[in-house]
C-alpha cells in the first residue's frame, strides 16, 4: 500500500521513525522529533547543502540539534537522506555499542557534527562553527573563488534557552555579526514539568534582538510555507544572526498526548502510536518507509553535484593561489601540523634550557604562545576577559571582530561559553582554539570541557593563578580541588609545568595531541631547573627524573609546579646530610601512567616505599602515587587571604615541612 508523496507525508516519515524507535527502545523523547518535523523537512530538502555520501565534505552546511534529547529527529534524517545509517540502525536506537545512542554523539553517527545533550552547549558549538566559518572564509577565499561558504543552522528548545549558556553565546554571536548562523527555536512551550509558563516567561523575541539578531516570527512551525519564507529571510540578512521562531505543537500527531508534557520524554505507548498512524493516515507497519518515500528525501545525487561544484572552485584555487589552496588542504582537509614543527618546537625547548630564565609559568606560556604563534597561522585564541593575567596575548594577536577576521577572541566575561564556542571551532576543523582563564574557574566551564573531552577534541585550556600561590585575592581565587578534577576526567591532558621549559612541552604536546590538554600556569616567578638532553626528552612522558642521587635513593620527592623548587631545595639539604633523595617533576600525571611499566619503574621504583608527593592542592589525588607507606603535602582546606609567601608558610609548602616529612618516614 503506498500514498501520494507530499511534504507532509515526507514530514510524517521522521514522525513515524521516530515514534516507532523510541517504542521499541521503551526510551526516548517522541516530542521534540514529532513537532519539529515540519521544520526539518523545508530545510534538509530545500536548503541544506550536504553530501550524505560524504559527511566531512568542509564545505558543507553545518546542522547542530542543540536540543539533543530530540535524537530521533536527527536520525531520521540520516537515514532518509541517505546517510551510512541503515533502518536497522535505527532499530538499534539506545542500544548498546548502537550507531544510534540516546543523545546524538560525533564520532558514532555520520553526519553528526557535535554530541549534544546538555542543553545550550549545542547552540554554544553552533557559534563556535559559525566564527569557524566566517574567518576561514577571510583567510581563504580568494576573489571570486569561493572554498568557505556555508550556513550553521540549529535547532533549539525551551531548555536550551532557559540555560544561562545561551545568553553568553548569543551575546557574543551578536557582537560578532554571525549573519550565516540560523537558529530555529521550537516554542512548543512544554518542557519535562510542564506548561513553561509557570516558570519561563521571557520575552525571547525581545531578547534577541537586545543582542543585536535579526528575529523572525513567531510564525506557524508546521506551515511549509512560512518556514520556507522565514529561511529565505534568513539567508538574505548577511550582518546578523537570525532566529527563527516557531509555534509548534510538541508530539503533533498524538491525539492524545500531542501538546503535552507526556508527549516529552517517554514513548507513546503501543495504544497511542496506533492513534497516532491514524491521525496521520500512515497506514504503515512500524519501522516501513515507501520506496516513493526514500526517493523523494534521497539527498545522494544532490549532495555529489554540489560537492563536485565545490571541488572544480577549489582547483580553481590551486590554479591561482597553490600556496593558499596548500594551506586549506593542511589544515581544513587533512587538520595536519606542518611537517617542521615538531623539530621546530624542540629546537625552542633547548633554547629555553639554554636560557635558563627565571618567570612565571604564565609568562613562559606567553612566549610559547609567540613562537607557535608564529609557525601555526591555525593557532586561534582567546580569554575569558583576563588577557592582562593570563598572558593570552602575544605580539602578532588580531582581534576578531564583526568587520575583521583575526586570530584572537575577547570572549568577555563567559567561561562557559567560550569554552563550548572552542568546541564548535574545533569541530569546524580549520582551527586549533585555546581560551585562558582562572584555575578556580574551571568550575564555570566544566561541563564543557567534559564535553571536550567525550568528543576528543582538540582544544587548549589555559588555566593561571594555578594555587594559593595567587595570594591576597583570596579563597574565593584560589583553586584546591580543580587539578585533581581535571585530571580525573577521561582522555584530558593536564600539565602543570614547573619552569620555561616543562611550559613549552606542554604546549607542544597539546598541539600535537588530538584530544583536548589542560595548561596549569602560575602567577608567581619559578627558576628554570637544570636537565641534560635525556631529560629534557623525558619531559614529554609526563613525569621524569629531574635530580637523582648518586646511590639508589633511599627517598623519592614528586612535585609539580612551583612545588618541584621546593623539593628541590629540600633534596639539597637532605643530600648534605648524607640521606640519597630523587627528585620526581611530574608536569602530567596522564602522560606518565600511560608509559610502560618499565619506564614507570624506572622513575618510581616499587622498592622504594618512602616517597613524599608535593602540590599545592588537594592532596588524596597523589596517594596512588606515595602508596601506603608515603606522605603527601598538600592543602585539604580552602585557602586564605594575604601574601603568596605567608600563605606557603600557613599551609605547610615549605622546605623545613618537606625534611620534617622525611627524616619521619626515614626514621621508620
Amino acid at each position: 500500500m503506498s500514498k501520494s508523496v507530499t511534504p507532509t507525508t515526507l514530514a510524517n516519515a521522521i514522525r513515524a521513525l521516530s515514534m516507532d524507535a523510541i517504542e521499541q527502545a521503551n526510551s526516548g523523547h517522541p516530542g521534540a522529533p514529532m513537532g519539529m518535523a515540519d521544520i526539518a523537512e523545508v530545510l534538509w530538502n530545500d536548503f541544506l547543502k550536504h553530501n550524505p555520501q560524504n559527511p566531512h565534505w568542509p564545505d558543507r552546511d553545518r546542522f547542530v540539534l542543540s536540543n539533543g534529547h530530540g535524537s530521533m529527529l536527527l536520525y531520521a534524517l540520516l537515514h532518509l537522506s541517505g546517510y551510512d545509517l541503515s533502518i536497522n540502525d535505527i532499530k538499534q536506537f539506545r542500544q548498546f555499542h548502537s550507531k544510534t545512542p540516546g543523545h546524538p554523539e560525533y564520532g558514532y553517527t555520520p553526519g553528526v557534527e557535535t554530541t549534544t545533550g546538555p542543553l545550550g552547549q549545542g547552540l554554544a558549538n553552533a557559534v563556535g562553527m559559525a566564527i569557524a566559518e566566517k574567518n576561514l572564509a577571510a583567510t581563504f577565499n580568494h576573489e571570486s573563488i569561493a572554498v568557505v561558504d556555508h550556513y550553521t543552522y540549529c535547532f533549539v528548545g525551551d531548555g536550551c534557552l532557559m540555560e544561562g549558556i545561551s545568553h553568553e553565546v548569543c551575546s557574543l554571536a551578536g557582537t560578532l555579526s554571525l549573519g550565516k548562523l540560523i537558529v530555529f527555536y521550537d516554542d512548543n512551550g512544554i518542557s519535562i514539568d510542564g506548561q513553561v509558563d509557570g516558570w519561563f516567561t521571557d520575552q525571547t523575541d525581545i531578547r534577541f534582538r537586545a543582542y543585536d539578531w535579526q528575529v523572525i516570527g513567531p510564525i506557524d512551525g508546521h506551515d511549509r510555507n512560512q518556514i520556507h519564507a522565514a529561511i529565505i529571510d534568513a539567508q538574505q540578512c548577511s550582518d546578523k544572526p537570525t532566529l527563527i521562531i516557531c509555534k509548534t505543537i510538541i508530539g503533533k500527531g498524538s491525539p492524545n498526548k500531542g501538546g503535552t508534557a507526556g508527549a516529552h520524554g517517554s514513548p507513546l505507548g503501543a495504544q497511542e502510536s496506533a492513534l497516532t498512524r491514524e491521525a496521520l493516515d500512515w497506514p504503515y507497519e512500524p519501522f516501513m518507509i515507501p520506496d516513493s518515500v526514500y526517493k523523494a528525501w534521497d539527498a545522494k545525487t544532490r549532495g555529489q553535484l554540489a560537492e563536485s561544484s565545490w571541488n572544480e572552485q577549489l582547483k580553481r584555487l590551486h590554479e591561482v593561489d597553490p600556496d593558499k589552496a596548500q594551506a586549506f588542504h593542511r589544515r581544513v582537509i587533512a587538520a595536519e601540523l606542518p611537517p617542521a614543527f615538531g623539530a621546530k618546537a624542540k629546537a625552542f625547548t633547548k633554547q629555553l634550557q639554554a636560557a635558563a630564565e627565571t618567570m612565571a609559568s604564565r609568562k613562559a606560556s606567553q612566549q610559547c604562545l609567540a613562537y607557535f604563534g608564529a609557525i601555526l597561522p591555525e593557532l586561534l585564541g582567546g580569554s575569558a576577559d583576563l588577557a592582562p593575567s593570563n598572558l593570552t596575548l602575544w605580539s602578532e594577536s588580531k582581534a576578531i571582530t564583526a568587520s575583521q577576521p583575526g586570530n584572537y577572541l575577547h570572549y568577555g566575561v563567559r567561561e562557559f561559553g567560550m569554552s563550548a564556542i572552542m568546541n564548535g571551532i574545533a569541530l569546524h576543523r580549520g582551527f586549533i582554539p585555546y581560551g585562558a582563564t582562572f584555575l578556580v574557574f574551571t568550575e564555570y566551564a566544566r561541563n564543557a570541557v567534559r564535553m571536550a573531552a567525550l568528543m576528543k577534541q582538540r582544544c587548549i585550556f589555559i588555566y593561571t593563578h594555578d594555587s594559593i600561590g595567587l595570594g591576597e585575592d583570596g579563597p574565593t581565587h584560589q583553586p584546591i580541588e580543580q587539578l585533581a578534577s581535571l585530571r580525573q576526567t577521561p582522555h584530558l591532558m593536564t600539565w602543570r609545568p614547573c619552569d620555561t621549559v616543562e611550559s613549552a612541552v606542554a604546549w607542544q604536546h597539546a598541539i600535537e595531541y588530538k584530544g583536548p590538554s589542560a595548561l596549569i600556569f602560575s602567577r608567581q616567578s619559578l627558576t628554570c631547573q637544570q636537565r641534560g638532553d635525556d631529560q629534557l626528552n623525558a619531559i614529554s612522558r609526563g613525569g621524569y627524573v629531574l635530580q637523582d642521587s648518586a646511590t639508589t635513593p633511599e627517598l623519592i620527592l614528586i612535585a609539580t609546579g612551583s612545588e618541584v623548587e621546593l623539593a628541590i631545595q629540600a633534596a639539597n639539604k637532605l643530600t648534605e646530610r648524607n640521606i640519597a633523595v630523587r627528585v620526581v617533576s611530574m608536569p602530567c600525571t596522564e602522560r606518565f601512567d600511560a608509559q610502560d611499566v618499565q619506564y614507570k619503574a624506572s622513575v618510581l621504583p616499587p622498592t622504594i616505599t618512602r616517597r613524599i608527593a608535593i602540590e599545592a592542592a588537594i592532596s588524596d589525588y597523589w596517594l596512588k602515587y606515595v602508596g601506603l607507606h608515603g606522605r603527601t603535602i598538600g592543602i585539604d582546606t580552602f585557602g586564605e587571604s594575604a601574601p603568596a609567601d605567608r600563605l606557603f608558610s600557613h599551609f605547610g609548602l615549605t622546605v623545613e615541612r618537606i625534611m620534617q616529612q622525611a627524616e619521619a618516614l626515614l626514621a621508620n
